[in-house]
């Protein structure tokens, strides 16, 4: 395999939205792929060739043609619409192709690839943990997937070096590979994704209700609750596809956090509550805070600054001379005329100790977290 995998494919994105668009000027940037075709709308596809994410675009109804001499694609749409489309694509791809998608959930098209019953081309199932609250090929950007963790979950059979392939792909966007099967994925997702907005949705629901009956003033509804509850606002457009191909799963963990909320519920007024906190602290205080998507550590430096122009600018020079590089930067504290705190997150423990050496001897106060 050479060292630039896909560098001289050519690459079809099937739906040109804010994922797919995006995916096209990353690839670009990296200068990955020969030729970026996209299939979606009429209207999509004029603006996408007008921005420059893609080369050639052919309509849904000329998906075949789209796909017939792909090395690469990406099926970028909901995950129903993922489904319905899979067998059209594999059927039509030539041999050796890679196809891919980005959806949320992974079981459930790692099944179907696998039943079509085409040994030579190669199904990766893709998820790549991040996007925005705009959507359409207008919002497309180059670094959305910065930082970003991004989930690969091959089917069975694909040879290894296709998988290493699509590695150093992903890594090209900058973004941050995790293999594993489909099964774990859905799991974990929905853990630590689908629960959540279950969660939110129906504590609003409930406080919605209180207000109706007795009249609670929601205006009292603080930071606290407004946090956990922000993505009660997304659509169930959205949520749809997600709640169908990921069912057992959403219930365990629901059935998982009942008992849990049984459990706290009996001990609300003894002092044994607080071992609840005091896990759920250590616990929270190990979560990264310095990745999108499923956790993945960084290793953190944090920098007291002063409160002058060019610090940031001569802290980035200073390390990107010595070849470290910053994978992450978070302004956590400041106050006007006094400075604050810097974070800064390194891929390797070895980087992070030499950012600590090089900036403690041009005089910065920093330390290792």
């Amino acid at each position: 395999m050479s060292h630039a995998p896909f560098k001289t494919a050519t690459i079809t994105l099937i739906g040109v939205g804010l994922i797919g668009g995006s995916l096209g000027l990353a690839l670009k940037r990296a200068g990955v792929g020969a030729r970026i075709i996209g299939v979606s709308r009429e209207e999509t596809l004029r603006e996408a060739l007008a921005l420059g994410v893609i080369d050639e675009g052919f309509p849904y109804e000329a998906l075949v043609e789209g796909v017939r001499r792909a090395d690469l694609v990406f099926l970028c749409a909901p995950i129903s619409r993922i489904l319905s489309q899979l067998s059209e694509v594999m059927l039509a791809v030539p041999d050796g192709c890679v196809v891919s998608d980005v959806g949320s959930t992974k079981r459930a098209l790692v099944n179907k690839a696998e039943t079509i019953g085409r040994s030579e081309v190669h199904f990766i199932g893709g998820h790549p943990m991040a996007g925005s609250e705009k959507s359409g090929v207008g919002a497309s950007d180059p670094f959305l997937f910065q930082n970003a963790l991004y989930v690969l979950t091959p089917s069975q059979g694909v040879p290894e070096e296709r998988i290493e392939a699509m590695v150093t792909l992903v890594r090209s966007l900058g973004a941050r590979p995790m293999r594993m099967d489909a099964a774990t994925h859905d799991r974990v997702a929905a853990a630590v994704s689908h629960l959540p907005q279950m969660i939110a949705t129906s504590l609003v629901n409930l406080v919605g209700r209180l207000n109706e009956v007795d009249g609670l003033p929601l205006q009292m509804a603080a930071g606290g609750f407004r946090d956990l509850t922000r993505i009660a606002s997304s659509s169930f457009a959205m949520w749809r596809d997600i709640c169908q191909t990921n069912t057992e799963p959403i219930r365990e963990m629901l059935g998982a956090y009942i008992s849990e909320l049984i459990a706290i519920r009996d001990k609300i007024d003894q002092e044994s509550l607080a071992d609840n906190f005091e896990h759920a602290n250590q616990i929270r205080n190990g979560i990264p805070r310095d990745s999108k998507g499923f956790l993945h550590a960084l290793y953190e430096v944090l920098l007291l600054a002063e409160d002058k122009p060019g610090v940031i600018a001569d802290v980035a020079s200073r390390l990107a001379g010595s070849g470290v590089n910053i994978e992450d930067i978070e302004v956590l504290k400041v106050r006007e005329g006094e400075g604050g705190t810097i974070r800064m997150g390194f891929g390797k423990r070895a980087d992070a100790q030499k950012s600590v050496r090089i900036l403690t001897a041009a005089g910065y106060q920093v330390r290792l977290r």
